[in-house]
């Protein structure tokens, strides 16, 4: 069995969704309180990849986690800044999918021209703290009892990460598209694959296909 990163295509719609369904109908970890619709994931991948990175981490044809980018702001001087969003399946947790998919995606957004990285998690969730601590990120502040959900307040820890040194009159970040079929794009698509440990997870990943 391989293990790819690549980049989401409409058709993965519906795996994707399978991850992330569970984080909306019992848990704090996303704020949104009924899954999407099989339809509105389709126009999610379809809008985030016209110009930003949404990659999947597919294992003998199962995507196992996956990771995008969003504007950070909409205003003019907040382009070279991006919101991050990583997502795992159950199962195959702390098997170095999160940290293989970030590796990929920020390399990938250097490339773009992209300068910060932030990133958003519901506390408690050791997993998540640990792995954007891992990835360099640094906390830069917490919502108190920002959401309401599962009968309790939460609070939103705030992490920034730089992707690269700053430069003055930097240039607009290019389209992801821009980056199609280059030799740069692939090899930081497979730039995260050091970091699974799938091979040590094999036999749970063929429990989960069942």
């Amino acid at each position: 069995m391989s293990s790819i990163i690549r980049i989401a295509t409409e058709k993965d719609a519906e795996q994707i969704l399978e991850i992330y369904a569970p984080f909306c109908d019992d848990s704090p970890v996303s704020f949104e309180i009924q899954p999407p619709t099989l339809d509105e994931m389709q126009q999610r991948i379809a809008k985030v990849i016209q110009k930003l990175p949404w990659l999947v981490c597919e294992h003998d044809g199962k995507v196992l986690g996956y990771v995008y980018a969003a504007p950070h702001r909409d205003r003019s001087a907040y382009q070279w800044a991006v919101d991050v969003s990583v997502y795992i399946r159950e199962g195959v947790r702390r098997s170095g999918i999160g940290r293989a998919l970030y590796t990929s995606l920020f390399k990938i957004l250097v490339l773009q021209g992209y300068y910060s990285a932030y990133a958003g998690a519901t506390l408690p969730n050791t997993g998540s703290e640990k792995l954007h601590e891992v990835m360099g990120f640094q906390p830069i502040g917490v919502y108190r009892d920002v959401g309401y959900k599962c009968g309790a307040w939460h609070d939103v820890i705030w992490y920034e990460l730089s992707l690269q040194p700053r430069v003055l009159n930097p240039k607009p970040p290019i389209n992801i598209n821009t980056l199609r079929n280059t030799s740069e794009l692939e090899y930081a698509l497979a730039s995260g694959i050091p970091f699974l440990k799938l091979a040590v997870d094999s036999a749970e990943i063929r429990r989960h296909n069942k």
